[in-house]
């Protein structure tokens, strides 16, 4: 752990070293690489919840007593 650690502060270090351009460049594409990897969670999870209600795993209630023995 304490490798990876000093791996991220390095990485950090050389960010705080770039240019202004490279930096916001850096920003882009980390805000485009955050959003896709947000985007196939959410597609992992709708298609986890799908074969969950195929498979009658799947439950729905309006009654919170109910919804609260769900959890």
């Amino acid at each position: 752990m304490k490798a990876k650690q000093n791996n991220f502060n390095n990485i950090v270090d050389s960010i705080y070293n770039l240019p202004l351009e490279f930096k916001e460049e850096l920003r882009v594409l980390l805000e485009h690489n955050i959003s896709d990897v947000r985007r196939k969670e959410i597609a992992d999870n709708y298609k986890a919840s799908q074969k969950e209600q195929t498979s009658g795993k799947l439950k729905f209630s309006s009654s919170i007593p109910a919804l609260k023995k769900m959890l």
